[in-house]
């Protein structure tokens, strides 16, 4: 069968399965809605977070990152996955334990107060939204290629399925759709990283098969950085960024993940303090199986596709460049009319254009594999990017609802209060789409804008909120608006206002904009610190239920007998 059969068996097929599971558990309560009754099992909520976290940056766009810029592209590995272990040790067994629904929730309780509250809600939402406008573009991109539509028409039928069962499941049917969606993703990834490795190495273990030789006897990683070097880029395995930025980028993702309010979300869904902790290791080790071969998908990929396109004829080249060419994701100009493409460093001779985001997408075909596989890349490319875009709106319905709407109307029904949840969650839907036709950068860039707004506006008062008990809501809201002010403000005039000057020469200490969350989240602790200094204390009620909330659940038992 061709490639687009196989693609409508398994993406039609896998999307079935997600819509059959978010009928079956659809949510009859706001219970339900927003934390699945809390009865998911550890093993089955570790599967969904990392579903949930695991977006279409990780699996179509990280790799892509990593094969274009090395060694530099490192900071996404290094600044997620840490940033999963400070959000596993530090924040959900404490979030657990407080027992709300929401991150909002947790700031409006903890520092009594509606208008901190409210400020958590915009905070929220600007985070989400930013989120999910990278998930958003990742379906549309798997779309446009797999189904032969353009990317536009690709967003809107990705915003049709995620309607469907985030709408109507809420967290109950989200939480059971993930977990097939984590399945099929990391099968999806794995399976063509596998062939690949053995291919060019012959080492079935990918992460292995990054350090081993090719078909000549030189080691992959070596000959990788002998091609690049002849076409004028850095050497693979060499960096070019500043070690400021690059720690600035790995810092502000860290934290990032600490706050996303969608990851943090799902360790409320657990029964008990000790099943947050059970899932969050679960979480990890089903997350480390695809980081730790993101890093070979990427070599593998760079490696096949300058091995199959440079120095071709142009009228001679592989039948992928062709398929991707349609999608005008990859283009081939042939400006020196000599009918052969050359690929290099320098723009102005530059032949070969490839979008970061098509890497992991065209590894299948530039590999020659089976069309099965390529079909299940795209279906787990899907499931990668509906996954966590679900995750966002249900974040979003449930701050409007929830958070914003009862604050103002405490004595709504729960029905009605399910309704506007779900009314929101369909407007939510419909902004997505609009950021995923027009978004402002590649999939992996925008989520890591996302991340840097939620180091510089959730991650300190959240912090400050479970082990300071001197922190009050005065400081938590000067925190929160001066951090995610300040990063917006520079994220934009950098992106949007004045994208000319977006280089080392005018970024405030060497920090580009995917890294700024880190002085944003400096800001705001500064901020919360001096003004909970300068103003009364919290009142000592709130005091003893921090203190409560850090104590273990059967602590001081044994003195007792």
């Amino acid at each position: 069968m061709d490639i687009l059969t196989w693609t409508y068996i398994l993406v039609g097929t896998s999307f079935a399965l997600y819509i059959g599971i978010a009928i079956y558990t659809r949510a009859g309560s706001t219970k339900e809605f927003y934390t699945a009754g809390g009865g998911v099992s550890p093993l089955a909520n570790g599967m969904a977070t990392a579903a949930d976290w695991m977006s279409a940056a990780s699996f179509i766009s990280m790799a892509g990152i990593i094969a274009f810029s090395g060694y530099d592209g490192s900071v996404y590995l290094m600044g997620w996955t840490g940033g999963y272990v400070l959000l596993a040790l530090l924040l959900a067994p404490y979030l657990r334990k407080f027992g709300k629904f929401t991150v909002p929730d947790f700031v409006g309780d903890r520092y009594y107060s509606n208008k901190a509250r409210v400020v958590a809600v915009i905070c929220a939402l600007f985070i989400s939204f930013t989120y999910v406008a990278g998930q958003m573009r990742g379906v549309g991109i798997v779309f446009s290629r797999y189904l032969e539509v353009d990317i536009n028409t690709g967003v809107i039928i990705g915003m049709c399925i995620v309607f469907f069962y985030a709408v109507l499941g809420g967290m109950k049917g989200i939480t059971y759709t993930q977990v097939a969606q984590y399945c099929v993703l990391i099968f999806a990834y794995m399976v063509p990283a596998i062939f690949v490795s053995m291919q060019l190495t012959g080492n079935p273990i990918p992460q292995l098969g990054l350090g081993d030789t090719v078909a000549d006897g030189s080691y992959l990683l070596d000959k990788l950085d002998g091609v690049l070097s002849e076409l004028g880029f850095a050497e693979y395995t060499s960096g070019r960024k500043d070690m400021v930025d690059i720690f600035a980028i790995t810092l502000a993702l860290m934290v990032g993940t600490a706050g996303l309010p969608h990851v943090i979300v799902r360790f409320f869904t657990v029964p008990r303090v000790k099943d947050a902790r059970l899932s969050a290791g679960y979480a990890l080790v089903f997350i480390a199986i695809l980081y730790t071969t993101a890093p070979a998908v990427a070599a593998f990929g760079i490696y096949n596709a300058i091995d199959t396109v440079a120095g071709q004829p142009v009228n001679d080249l592989p039948e992928w460049v062709g398929n991707w060419e349609k999608t005008n994701l990859i283009a081939v100009d042939d400006v020196n009319n000599d009918g052969i493409v050359q690929y290099s460093a320098n723009p102005a001779t530059n032949e070969l254009k490839i979008d970061k985001d098509i890497m992991v997408l065209a590894n299948p075909e530039i590999a020659k594999l089976p069309n099965w596989v390529i079909g299940l890349v795209a279906a787990g490319g899907m499931a990668a990017a509906l996954s966590t875009a679900a995750g966002l709106l249900l974040v979003i319905s449930t701050s409007v609802s929830r958070d914003l709407f009862r604050t103002f109307k405490p004595d709504m029904t729960e029905k009605r209060e399910l309704l506007i949840a779900r009314i929101s969650a369909a407007g939510a839907v419909v902004l997505a789409g609009y950021f995923g036709v027009n978004p402002p950068g590649f999939v992996a860039e925008v989520v890591a804008f996302a991340f840097g707004l939620a180091a510089a506006s959730f991650f300190p008062v959240i912090i400050m909120g479970i082990f300071s008990s001197r922190m009050n809501k005065e400081g938590a809201i000067a925190g929160m608006l001066s951090g995610l002010i300040f990063t917006i403000l520079y994220i934009s005039y950098f992106k949007f206002i004045s994208p000319e000057l977006n280089n080392v020469d005018h970024w405030w200490f060497g920090i580009s904009p995917e890294g700024i969350g880190s002085l944003g989240m400096l800001i705001n602790f500064v901020v919360c610190y001096a003004v909970s200094k300068a103003t009364p204390a919290p009142p000592q009620s709130v005091q003893d239920m921090i203190q409560e909330i850090r104590i273990p659940r059967g602590a001081g038992k044994a003195q007792e007998h």
